[in-house]
């Protein structure tokens, strides 16, 4: 059957790279990141917290549920129970009452609740500033962690989310699926100061252009680098308007 060559019915490819050297490698994710730095300067946590319990809770809160939400639930939550004693004797259906809207609030509940016994019993009721520490809590695993050190204690950490993970593997930084994995391969690209604002950067990215399904390719400040150029639309203008504004929070 004969075709309208008037019709492009090409689907866009993805960008096809020359195996690119370790040290090539290293120098385009160093790239990559100060290119975010010059496109998200205000990059930065998205939850609202006023210390590390805060910021430990609200984190303990955010899985499966967006930021935006724990925001809408936490100042309630903050103004009611102060300190991790105030978790370790909640009422646990006043506890789950609050928040509720955020999701799977029993398991939530408990691991607020054991997160906060736990900080009573081994650590005066502080939250430890050690990654060792903070893992050996209730409901607390790495990417909580470093979301806690990284914001709360100034210490490096990389926050491995969902963004985070289909980013770095677009980018070509890993092929792994274990977030243990890529934290590990991550961070041996780029700088160690660099870690925190990092994650920041790639959450922000992955949440306003570089999307799961439809990434905006055509508009995105990254795409003669990104090996997966291609993946979503890369004429200019169907792009924009795929672009999400923040912020996210």
């Amino acid at each position: 059957m004969a075709t309208n060559p008037a019709v492009n019915t090409a689907v866009p490819r993805r960008r096809r790279r020359e195996a690119e050297t370790r040290l090539g490698l290293v120098r385009r994710a160093r790239r990559i990141n100060r290119i975010l730095a010059e496109t998200y300067p205000d990059a930065h946590c998205e939850l609202d917290f006023g210390n590390p319990l805060e910021l430990l809770v609200a984190t303990i809160l955010s899985a499966q549920c967006t930021d935006k939400r724990v925001n809408m639930v936490t100042p309630v939550l903050f103004a009611k129970y102060r300190t991790a004693a105030d978790y370790a004797g909640a009422d646990r259906a006043e506890l789950e009452e609050i928040i509720k809207s955020t999701g799977f609030f029993r398991a939530k509940a408990n691991s607020i609740i054991g997160m906060a016994q736990a900080l009573c019993e081994s650590h005066e009721g502080e939250v430890p500033g050690r990654l060792a520490d903070l893992v050996k809590l209730p409901g607390v695993g790495r990417k909580t962690a470093n979301v806690v050190l990284g914001n709360a204690f100034d210490v490096p950490g990389i926050t491995v989310d969902t963004h985070f993970q289909r980013l770095t593997r677009r980018f070509g930084w890993t092929a792994e699926t274990d977030p243990v994995k890529i934290e590990h391969e991550v961070g041996e690209l780029i700088p160690k100061s660099e870690w925190t604002m990092l994650s920041h950067r790639l959450i922000w990215h992955g949440r306003r252009i570089c999307h799961a399904r439809r990434p905006a390719c055509g508009a995105c400040p990254l795409a003669e680098l990104c090996p997966a150029y291609g993946t979503g639309p890369t004429d200019p203008e169907e792009a924009r308007k795929l672009v999400k504004a923040g912020p996210f929070s």
